[in-house]
Order: structure tokens, then C-alpha cells, then sequence
């Protein structure tokens, strides 16, 4: 067992009842105050922790860890080291943290420099993000969507089931939970009209996603297999990428997605550890055709994480849940995106980030899109204000949470929110 991940830990700061944020989790992320310049943190219960400081003071002096390793605006460099480093530093804040220890426990002017309440504290993008690739590995929302586009019969493209598909997308435009979103603009091809037309987009969508952070890959040239992959993931964080409908049904053509999804993807600000998400491994789907060895795997390779959705509508009612969902329907693992991304010899670096694309079930309450939901805008969607929705408006706000739980045992990610603004 990883030692950070024993159940029986009991934290000596506060941890409120069904946290997301327990001693087990020990995420990840950049935070800010008043007086505070951007630094990296991590979170227990209500706690932010200052890492800068606990290296300062000489709480990590056994790691040997680069000097201000965590005095930075970004995690970057953190993950440009290994993941026996990101192990032992996660390890020994556990330690730190433990009820057992009284280190820092019993030294009032420490914790002073170093603990935080989390709502005097604002997060700020963990990484600076170099590249960004959008996967397509929910078989159902593949299905989903390939049915209203092409029919049944050919739902599937005939690859899909074959590689993970994906496309390289927009780094600069990733931002972090709580940032406004600004209706897109562009062109668009009414239906029975033979020239587009250009203003804001009339069909606004969600996807909800997980991500994949990752740390330095190899060089250029070289590839990371399957077996190898999570030696080179750090974590994962929740991922809103939203989705101009109309703008992107009439660019997609041969190039995939360009402008209908490039103004704005939104991220939870705690990066997951993988490490923190070992004890909910669980197997992969069956797969439905063979695949070639490079893309197979050994072990549990999906993850169960209890996803959903909520939509806050601009009068303030209480917000309705939308969708729950579920990682576990990924047909292709992360461990298989990274290999697969790699095997051409295309090298990946710390801070990279990929997204899983929608993430669908089986049922209409576990879609992961409004696309899905409503069936491109024929149903409606009812709030629990009376109005109805079949895309956003301005002014909505959208909520993804996600966690894993198991035998009353908690790791959450905490939440990604954005709100619509109205196009300039």
C-alpha cells in the first residue's frame, strides 16, 4: 500500500464529514492571498497548506528536493521531476499531517506561516499548460453521437474501435473553475440555406470530461508503452470543455473541431494524484475487437468516478442536476491515450494536459453532453425554476463535481464552475 493512502488515517486538522479533501487525497494545486504570492499548496479538510513554507522551514529536508521548488507560479517544475519524488513528497505531508505526529502539530508559529482557511485563498491555474489533446473515449457518447450524425449502422467510425481517437486542441484557452465564460462568435450554416452566417452561437453545450496532467515524458523520438504509463502521469482534475454546437458542425469538416471549441475548456484547480486514486481502480469494458500490442494492458486500468453535472439558471433557484455519470465508461484508459499518443515518437512534457472527451453512460440521466440530453435541441430540459433549457443561456451557470468512494472511504476533486457571459 501506498503509505499516504491508508484508510485508517486520522488527520489532526479538521476534516468536516464526506470531505473531499481527507488525509488520504493530499492533491495538488496553485494558490494566492492578499499578502500571499502564487505558491504551490496542497488541501486537507478546509486547510490550505502552504508547501513553499513547509520546504522553507525544513519539513522536506530528508527529500532533497530542488531548492523553491514549490515557491512557483506553476507545478511544472514539481512535475518535471519523478513520481518516486511526487510519492515521497505526498508521503511525508501525510506523515506531517497525521494525528500521530506532532512536528508541526505543536508548533503554533509554523502553522501560522503555513495554514490557510480555503476561502481566504484563491486558486489559480496549477500548470502552465503546453499542449492540450481532446481524446474521444466514452464508447457510448461516441455512439450517441455518431447515431444522430451518420445513422446506427454507422455510428462508429471504423478506427474507433481499433485506437483512441483524438486532436490536438487549444492550450491558451484552459482556465481555471470560477472564470466567466464569453459566448462565442463565428459562422454557422442554417438549415436550407446555402451560405453561412456569422454571430453568437446559438447552441452552447458542456462536455464533461476528466484530464490527465503529466509529467516529463521522453524525448522526442522515443515512446512511453502502456506498462510504463503511469510512471509518467501526475494527476487528474475535472474538465468542462464547452462546445459551440452550430459553430463547430460547420467547420469540423475534414479537420475536426476548430473554433467551436477553442474560446474556453474550464478545470477543477486540485490536481488528483494518481497515486490518491489507486484503491478505485477497477476493470476496463470488455473490449469489443482485438487490439494491437501496443494498446494492451495489464491490471485495472479504468477508474470508478462518480461524475455530475448541475446547471444554476440566473435567478439564483437551486441548482439542477443535469447528469451522472461516471469515468468508468471510458472504452480507453489513460494508460492507452499516452501510449498511444507517443508511439509515433511525439514527445510529452510536464504540464501537458489531455482531456478524455465526453464522458457518456448508458442511460439518458448519465449523458454527458446537452447534445445527448436533449437530442440536438428536440427535448427540453426542465429546471427546477419551470424554465427549460435545450442549450445554455447567458447567465447560466454550469457545476461539475467528481469523486470516488468506496467501503465509506472519500478522494474528491472538488468542482469546476463557469457562467455564461453574453457575446460582445
Amino acid at each position: 500500500m501506498i503509505a499516504a493512502n491508508n484508510p485508517a488515517l486520522e488527520s489532526w486538522l479538521d476534516v468536516p464529514e464526506n470531505s473531499d479533501f481527507p488525509i488520504q487525497n493530499i492533491p495538488f494545486g496553485i494558490f494566492k492571498t492578499e499578502n500571499t504570492p502564487p505558491r504551490a499548496a496542497t488541501i486537507i479538510g478546509e486547510t490550505v497548506i502552504d508547501l513553499a513554507k513547509l520546504q522553507e522551514f525544513g519539513y522536506f529536508d530528508s527529500l532533497n528536493l530542488p531548492e523553491n521548488i514549490f515557491a512557483q507560479a506553476t507545478l511544472n517544475d514539481f512535475l518535471k521531476l519523478n513520481k518516486k519524488t511526487w510519492r515521497a513528497v505526498r508521503n511525508r505531508i501525510s506523515e506531517l499531517f497525521d494525528e500521530k505526529n506532532d512536528e508541526l502539530q505543536e508548533n503554533e508559529a509554523h502553522q501560522n506561516s503555513i495554514l490557510y482557511y480555503n476561502k481566504s485563498c484563491q486558486m489559480l491555474m496549477p500548470v502552465k499548460v503546453g499542449d492540450y489533446t481532446d481524446f474521444y473515449s466514452s464508447i457510448e457518447h461516441a455512439t450517441n453521437l455518431g447515431t444522430m450524425f451518420r445513422g446506427k449502422e454507422n455510428a462508429l467510425m471504423p478506427n474507433w474501435l481499433h485506437l483512441p481517437v483524438g486532436y490536438h486542441g487549444r492550450a491558451s484557452s484552459i482556465v481555471i473553475s470560477g472564470t466567466d465564460i464569453r459566448r462565442p462568435k463565428g459562422q454557422k450554416m442554417p438549415a436550407g440555406s446555402d451560405m453561412p452566417v456569422f454571430g453568437p452561437s446559438k447552441l452552447l453545450d458542456i462536455e464533461l470530461e476528466m484530464a490527465f496532467i503529466t509529467g516529463q515524458g521522453k524525448p522526442l523520438g522515443q515512446s512511453i508503452s502502456t506498462a510504463e504509463a503511469e510512471d509518467y502521469i501526475f494527476g487528474m482534475v475535472v474538465f468542462n470543455d464547452w462546445s459551440a454546437r452550430d459553430i463547430q458542425k460547420w467547420e469540423y469538416v475534414p479537420l475536426g473541431p476548430f473554433l467551436g471549441k477553442s474560446f474556453a475548456s474550464s478545470i477543477s484547480p486540485w490536481i488528483v494524484t494518481i497515486d490518491a486514486l489507486a484503491p478505485f481502480r477497477i476493470p476496463q469494458q470488455e473490449r469489443r475487437k482485438p487490439i494491437l500490442p501496443y494498446l494492451q494492458i495489464d491490471g485495472d486500468k479504468s477508474i470508478d468516478i462518480k461524475l455530475k453535472v448541475q446547471l444554476q439558471t440566473p435567478n439564483d433557484a437551486p441548482a439542477t442536476t443535469i447528469s451522472r455519470s461516471n469515468y468508468k465508461y471510458m472504452y480507453w484508459s489513460m494508460e492507452q491515450q499516452l501510449a498511444h499518443h507517443t508511439v509515433n515518437g511525439c514527445n510529452v512534457n510536464a504540464g501537458d494536459m489531455m482531456a478524455s472527451g465526453t464522458i457518456s453512460g448508458t442511460t439518458e440521466n448519465s449523458f454527458g453532453s446537452m447534445l445527448e440530453m436533449t437530442q440536438a435541441g428536440k427535448k427540453t430540459l426542465t429546471m427546477k425554476d419551470g424554465s427549460e433549457r435545450k442549450f445554455l443561456k447567458d447567465g447560466d451557470t454550469i457545476i461539475m463535481k467528481a469523486h470516488c468512494e468506496k467501503d465509506g472511504f472519500r478522494i474528491g476533486f472538488g468542482e469546476v464552475k463557469g457562467t455564461i457571459l453574453p457575446a460582445l
